[in-house]
Parts: C-alpha cells; sequence; structure tokens
C-alpha cells in the first residue's frame, strides 16, 4: 500500500511540474502562462537559435530582427523553414500585431527600445505576453547581478516552462554546463590574459560592459574583461582607456562575412594608440559572429574557440 501512495505521488508530481499556469520572473515581472502559446514571434538570431534548439518552430508565426543584419547560413535557414521574417530589422507594433500573436521573445535594444513603440506594455493590450531577453534587464534596472552563463541558462528553462519543453531544456543546459566544464578544467591555470572585445566604432569603441554574457564567456575560457567594470551589458567606451589597459587579446566580432573582421583588425593597426597594445601588435586574437556573443546556444561552443585561442597549448 505505501509504495503505491509513493508512486501515486511520484506521478501526480511529475503531472504537476508540466501543468499550468506557470509564472516565470521576466526582468523582475511575474509573467503567467495559462497554456503554451501557439503563436509566437521570436526576435534576433540568437533568441530564434534559443527557440529552434527547443523545437517550437510549430508554435511560430514568425521572426523579426534577423536578415537586415546578419549573413545567414544554410542551417539556420533550414531550421527557419517557412517561418516568416515580419521585419528585418525592428518591428513595428504593426507588423507582429497582424500576425495575431500571443508571444513574443525580445529584449531592450533586442527588438525593443524603453519608451519605444513596441514595449510589453503596448503589447499587451493585444494579448500578446512579452517575455524579456534577461541580459538586457539592466537597461531598466542597475540592481542586477554580473554577468554570468546564467544568462542563457535562466532563459532556456524560462522558454522550457512556458511551452512545456522543460524536460527539453532541461537537457540541453546540463549538456552545456558538462561542456562548458571541460572547458574550464583546461584552462584553469591559466587565466588573467587582459581581452578586449571590439564590437564597431571609429570614434568610440562599441564593445561587452559587466553585465553583457561576454564578459562570462570570457572569464570561462581564461582570460578577463578589461572592460568589465563598465556598468552596462553594451556600450560606447574611449580608445584612450583601452589602450591604456594593454589588451593582449582580441575578440572581433563579425556580423555580416566570414572575413568581416579584418576591417576591424586593420582599423585597430591603424589606430596611434591601439597599434601599440600587445593584442594589436602580436595579432592575437579571434573572430566569432553576433550570435555566438549574445545570449544563445552557440555560446558554449563560442567559449571554447576564444580557449583555444587564448591557451593553445591546453588544448
Amino acid at each position: 500500500m505505501k509504495r503505491l501512495l509513493l508512486a501515486a505521488l511520484v506521478s501526480f508530481a511529475a503531472s504537476a511540474a508540466h501543468a499550468f499556469p506557470v509564472t516565470v520572473d521576466s526582468c523582475g515581472q511575474a509573467l503567467t502562462f495559462d497554456a503554451a502559446p501557439k503563436r509566437a514571434v521570436v526576435h534576433d538570431i540568437n533568441m530564434a537559435k534559443m527557440a529552434f534548439a527547443l523545437g517550437l518552430q510549430p508554435q511560430m508565426v514568425g521572426v523579426t530582427g534577423i536578415s537586415g543584419w546578419y549573413k545567414l547560413d544554410d542551417a539556420f535557414r533550414e531550421e527557419q523553414g517557412a517561418i516568416p521574417e515580419l521585419a528585418p530589422k525592428y518591428p513595428t507594433l504593426e507588423n507582429l500585431v497582424a500576425v495575431e500573436p500571443d508571444f513574443f521573445f525580445a529584449g531592450w535594444y533586442y527588438g525593443m527600445k524603453p519608451g519605444g513603440d513596441v514595449t510589453p506594455e503596448t503589447l499587451a493590450p493585444h494579448g500578446i505576453k512579452t517575455l524579456v531577453l534577461t541580459e538586457s534587464c539592466v537597461h531598466l534596472d542597475k540592481a542586477r547581478p554580473a554577468a554570468s552563463m546564467d544568462l542563457l541558462y535562466g532563459d532556456m528553462e524560462k522558454l522550457g516552462v512556458i511551452f512545456d519543453r522543460k524536460t527539453e531544456a532541461d537537457a540541453l543546459i546540463e549538456g552545456w554546463k558538462t561542456e562548458l566544464a571541460g572547458i574550464e578544467a583546461k584552462v584553469a591555470a591559466n587565466d588573467g590574459t587582459r581581452v578586449f572585445l571590439y564590437d564597431s566604432g571609429d570614434d568610440k569603441p562599441f564593445t561587452a560592459g559587466k553585465f553583457a554574457i561576454p564578459t562570462a564567456m570570457i572569464s570561462a575560457a581564461g582570460g578577463v574583461n578589461i572592460m568589465a567594470d563598465m556598468e552596462t551589458s553594451w556600450g560606447t567606451t574611449d580608445w584612450e582607456t583601452v589602450a591604456m589597459r594593454n589588451p593582449q587579446f582580441l575578440v572581433l566580432l563579425d556580423y555580416q562575412t566570414d572575413t568581416g573582421y579584418r576591417k576591424l583588425l586593420d582599423f585597430l593597426k591603424s589606430h596611434p594608440a591601439m597599434k601599440e597594445t600587445d593584442a594589436v601588435k602580436n595579432e592575437r586574437f579571434v573572430a566569432l559572429r553576433y550570435e555566438e556573443l549574445t545570449p544563445g546556444p552557440d555560446n558554449i561552443a563560442a567559449i571554447g574557440k576564444i580557449a583555444r585561442a587564448l591557451h593553445p597549448e591546453a588544448f
């Protein structure tokens, strides 16, 4: 009898774990779902890949903010399939409402701007619930913890809960953690290399600060982001500060082509201050794509690329 009762309780607990309603945190706001969304729109290539990793394509009626910014490979196009792109860059309210979605996954400056046309508040009257990318929450809430890989793990877990794919999400996260642990074990004795991420900008460099996931990625790869004290996620600094901190290694962001990073490197070689830094003089760098440096499934492999370039002797 006790065994039967225990089995019944276990069965009930398992079913309850997938029961609706469910509530997740979205930048400090409780977001409750009575059922899994059926008409989702996802912004940006990194968040689209998060959705694809969970097999959410049947529940997606659109993506936004992809072809206007990035060169897409065949693998992404295959995963996207017949899902239409509603806007090549930032969507308008009309773009979204036209397809009658019930869910939008985006972030601040990842498809939405504070006070803009598209926000959780402007979408709510149309029956659209918005999950905000956690990395972007700092733009409205400065009291956020510094970047960690939980920026990826947490949002994947939330998607799993919202879409009743928690088992799949947990499996992905555990696989990533195992892979990352293997990388970190190899570079544990080699940390401390000074790293600068160069996204874009001539007059002022656009880079990753304290709250952007590349800071956590660089740390996991055995380096230190020299701009980790910059109190934002992504933002601008000045060349004098970067040169004074003398980076030993560069992460160059390549948006559109596999060789676009050459323009960034050539600029650094011609810059009067940056050309004297160790990283530029020794041409120590790795080039990574946007979706590798924003929260998404490509982060772990990207950490491996950084680690191998930083510490080839460890691999």
